[in-house]
């Protein structure tokens, strides 16, 4: 399989971040583990064979991955998955890296594949405006947003400091970049990571959120005019 070839390489030339998740190699007699970034400290005492080192949760296969990441530590919904507000205190324990692909898919759905396309080149990217013009019903309202109101919106929503890690790869349309901002600027890699060790989490379109936020400025815009 293509997608856990490659992921085998990214493991080799040191990748270990994704997001929040840490995964290192060999720790209590598994081939590969993940934990979040928080916890790695604790994942080293687990190396020690123990499964209750580190006072961590110990879970079994890819499958968990979904449990794990399905809501934040005081038990509210996730509703995105780029939100940077994963529970802490678990490590997740997997057989092989094609589990290790699976485990990611739950934590990140699609993420690997789309760094993959994007590392050559065939990822599909598509602009704000080409994804408002799609929009029907009581959506149709967001085509009107101006471009000054769509480019607040990606400072006011977008970005870290909103609950989104992702990095943005789309504009406003072919011709209108996003203005200069932190959300703009977000590379999609935790601070104090190296490109080189992580993979980014990537944003290839205006998330729903977006679009809905889209159609409360547009419909703001068009009571003031």
């Amino acid at each position: 399989m293509p997608i856990v070839t490659d992921l085998e390489k990214l493991l080799r030339s040191g990748v270990h971040r994704m997001g929040e998740l840490a995964f290192q190699t060999n720790v209590s007699n598994h081939q590969f583990v993940i934990c979040h970034w928080r916890d790695v400290e604790r994942m080293g005492e687990a190396a020690s064979g123990s499964l209750e080192g580190g006072g961590l949760e110990w879970q079994v296969g890819p499958g968990a991955a979904r449990e794990l990441s399905i809501c934040t530590a005081d038990g509210h919904y996730r509703f995105a998955k780029g939100q940077p507000d994963m529970r802490c205190g678990w490590i997740l324990a997997l057989r092989n890296v094609e589990e290790l692909r699976q485990a990611l898919d739950q934590f990140y759905p699609a993420g690997l594949g789309m760094f993959l396309a994007w590392q050559t080149g065939t990822l599909e990217v598509e602009n704000l405006r080409a994804k408002l013009e799609r929009q029907t019903g009581m959506y149709r309202s967001v085509r009107t947003i101006s471009d000054a109101g769509a480019q607040r919106l990606v400072r006011e929503v977008c970005g870290p400091a909103h609950h989104c890690a992702k990095r943005i790869l789309w504009q406003i349309d072919a011709n209108r970049p996003l203005q200069d901002s932190a959300a703009s600027r977000y590379s999609g890699i935790a601070e104090g990571v190296a490109q080189s060790e992580a993979i980014p989490l990537l944003c290839r379109e205006a998330c729903n959120h977006f679009v809905g936020e889209c159609r409360r400025v547009a419909k703001e815009e068009a009571r003031s005019a």
